[in-house]
């Protein structure tokens, strides 16, 4: 089946929560996204670990909450095209035409594009011994924590990843050692107050301004060479693994020639996300307005508005306003 009411490009979480209510209107749609599973970032990078800011989870694993994502939408029947990335974008009369990597080519009516950051890759530190070990002993994420389990962990960073994985490591490595460039940290205050009390009971340590000279090993990392600075000395540590949260970086890739209009790599929307071409709408981390948050709760309700304008764009006798949840979920999931 080649042609969809709908095409979403990502199946991450905010792409996922977009097709749930593209079903929801009676339409068909199929994901395109160039990881091999649903999930996006939550899947590919920090699968166990725990997101606190989404409405009625106290806490949930980010690997539960795609779980979730993926049995809602199950019930309308999505086409998954997973493993291979959306390369251009035409228009064909009232058609728009997608082609993929793998030389595929799929049509629909309207089209969303939750493409999370984009394209992304690690920032790296650029220290010797980082490239060689990676693989061995160097991690850009943490995809499960028995990795680590009774491991000299060495984290690096000073957002909102490092100090979380700091924490979340807490009952599984065997020593974690934090050091951050700066003093000062990015992450949110509340999970900075928790390191640093856990700092002063003795459950990690936290060294800052540090940054890693080299790292050092045989077949798998055993030390790292760490340093202040501002006075330059250095610090040997005795570690078996360095995990270097220091951020990611992201580009479109192929979206960017798609003629869309755009400001700072992202995707300009308006207040109904339609994008500058129409027929197509975005939502989540690529898009961006004025008063724009990078949260995952207001990516799920811009997948809402997105999903609602697209199918009435879709099919033009449909209202955008989809009505109760609870009122319509039986009459529109296919049987």
């Amino acid at each position: 089946m080649e042609h969809t009411d709908v095409i979403v490009i990502g199946a991450g979480p905010v792409g996922l929560f977009a097709g749930f209510y593209v079903g929801m209107r009676g339409l068909s749609f199929r994901f395109i996204d160039p990881l091999p599973e649903p999930g996006g970032q939550l899947s590919a990078l920090y699968p166990e670990k725990y997101i606190y800011d989404v409405a009625g989870f106290p806490k949930v694993y980010a690997k539960d909450l795609v779980k979730g994502l993926v049995e809602q939408v199950a019930p309308f029947n999505p086409i998954y095209n997973l493993g291979e990335r959306a390369e251009t974008l035409e228009k064909e009369g009232d058609l728009f035409k997608v082609t993929t990597s793998l030389g595929n080519t799929f049509t629909a009516k309207a089209v969303i594009v939750a493409a999370g950051v984009g394209a992304f890759e690690p920032r790296r530190i650029g220290a010797p011994g980082e490239q060689e070990f990676e693989g061995k002993g160097v991690y850009y994420a943490v995809k499960s924590k028995a990795e680590f389990q009774g491991k000299r962990v060495l984290i690096v960073g000073g957002g909102d990843s490092a100090v979380d994985w700091a924490l979340n490591l807490l009952d599984t490595a065997r020593e974690i050692t934090l050091i951050h460039r700066r003093p000062q940290f990015r992450a949110h205050e509340a999970s900075v107050k928790e390191l640093l009390k856990a700092h002063e009971e003795g459950r990690l340590k936290v060294l800052t301004p540090y940054e890693v000279r080299r790292i050092e090993g045989d077949a798998w990392v055993r030390k790292a060479v760490i340093f202040q600075n501002q006075t330059q000395e250095e610090v040997e540590l005795e570690v078996d693994a360095v995990l270097i949260l220091a951020g990611y970086l992201t580009k479109l890739g192929p979206l960017a020639n798609w003629g869309l209009a755009l400001e700072k790599n992202k995707i300009k929307v308006d207040t109904t996300m339609a994008t500058s071409i129409p027929g197509v709408y975005a939502c989540g981390d690529i898009v961006t307005y004025p008063g724009k948050l990078p949260l995952i709760v207001l990516g799920f309700g811009e997948a809402a508005i997105a999903a609602n304008h697209a199918a009435a764009y879709a099919n033009p006798a449909l209202k955008v306003n989809p009505g109760h949840s609870s009122e319509k979920a039986e009459e529109k999931a296919p049987a």
